[in-house]
């Protein structure tokens, strides 16, 4: 990113606070979705939003962009790249009273040392999407420690996220808020046969198929290995194993691992990688259940958008996973890393229509009450205005 283009992104609105998000990048991913959606949001009503990606632009630049919302890409090199510290500093200071407002680790480190850079002339707001890294010494996680302090408010995705940051002594009590990932609501619903038809079709499942779907990054975290173990136990024991399918959606580095496991579980016919999709929402009401067999989550996206498209849902009991889906209400809670209870709610919901129906309707009604985009926007609003109503106390 050039000089030029800080200086040409975004502009002043009247009476609304400018904002530049800053991102590891704008790929697909449920983080990523949500800083689209809060920006789309904020800048109807009438902020003016740059987003600044650490990295390249990213598949989701474009809705943004289409839509007038600046986006400025760093292109950062291995390493502390000075670069990119002066480049947020001059973007977040070209307008007085913009709030930097970073997503995770590495973003909020860069935003911090920028502000010392820039002398403290903009306010910092960090939202922690995920539970924190799982390798012992990252230094990444230690860069956050260190750039919490310079940090006004840090806000966490559930009530899990927050006690796991305050509970460790890495964020304090006074800087810690939790904000709800709220989606939008618009999308096509499981209850709608034309949505589902027209999903099936594109999955190329036939209308007596059972789909179990998936939707999530190939890697560790995300365990799919789990949905293909439980996968294979339910084949052995139901009498319609044949017509199950297990539909994963998502690209990464596991794979060829995953293809390699299915075949070796005897399961590699009902197993569809289907990789990296832009349709989700649109394929969603073509599932019959939902399973998230996560080791870690925050506040699931994917899992939001699942309740939201009236689906039934297994869901490991981690993270923020438990505050969106109530067991027996919303969906049904299963361990973490063992297919055998995955495999025995599966099979509770292949055989029990009428629980199946429910557990997608409750499911849609807490996400329509609890997790609106709108609602997730008023949040932000009051925590920004709150940080500038300290600072011109100042």
């Amino acid at each position: 990113m050039t000089q030029h283009d800080i200086s040409h992104a975004g502009g002043p609105g009247v009476g609304k606070s400018p904002i530049l998000h800053v991102v590891d990048s704008l790929e697909r991913g449920g983080l990523e979705h949500m800083v689209c959606d809060l920006a789309l949001e904020q800048q109807r009503r009438g902020h003016p939003v740059t987003v600044y990606c650490l990295h390249v632009l990213g598949a989701l630049a474009p809705i943004l962009q289409s839509a007038g919302v600046a986006v400025l890409g760093g292109h950062k090199r291995a390493g502390l790249d000075w670069r990119v510290v002066r480049e947020i500093g001059a973007a977040a200071t070209r307008i007085p009273g913009t709030v930097v407002h970073t997503h995770s680790m590495m973003p909020n480190y860069y935003a911090c040392a920028a502000r010392c850079w820039q002398r403290f002339r903009f306010r910092v707001v960090c939202t922690r999407h995920d539970m924190g890294s799982q390798i012992v010494g990252d230094r990444r996680e230690w860069l956050f420690r260190w750039s919490v302090r310079l940090t006004d408010r840090v806000i966490m995705v559930s009530q899990g996220v927050l006690e796991h940051f305050v509970g460790g002594r890495i964020v304090s009590p006074r800087k810690a808020v939790v904000v709800l990932n709220g989606i939008r609501l618009d999308r096509p619903v499981r209850s709608d046969p034309d949505a589902r038809a027209k999903a099936r079709t594109t999955l190329g499942v036939s209308a007596e198929t059972f789909v179990i779907g998936c939707v999530g990054r190939l890697v560790p975290l995300k365990d799919h290995a789990t949905a293909i173990r439980a996968l294979a136990l339910l084949g052995r024991e139901s009498p319609v194993a044949a017509r199950i399918r297990l539909v994963i959606i998502g690209a990464g580095p596991l794979s060829g691992e995953l293809r390699t496991l299915a075949l070796s579980c005897g399961v590699e016919q009902q197993v569809v990688l289907l990789g990296e999709r832009g349709d989700v929402a649109e394929l969603l009401p073509g599932l019959d259940v939902f399973v998230m067999p996560s080791l870690t989550e925050g506040h699931s996206i994917a899992l939001l958008e699942a309740a939201a498209a009236g689906l039934p849902i297994v869901a490991t009991a981690v993270g923020g996973n438990p505050e969106i889906i109530a067991d027996g209400v919303t969906g049904l809670l299963v361990p973490a890393g063992k297919p055998e209870p995955l495999a025995e709610r599966l099979r509770l919901i292949l055989s029990d229509a009428d629980l199946a129906d429910r557990l997608g309707s409750g499911a849609r009604r807490w996400a329509e009450e609890n997790v609106s985009v709108a609602g997730m926007s008023d949040a932000y609003e009051a925590i920004y205005a709150a940080i500038n109503a300290g600072w011109r106390r100042r």
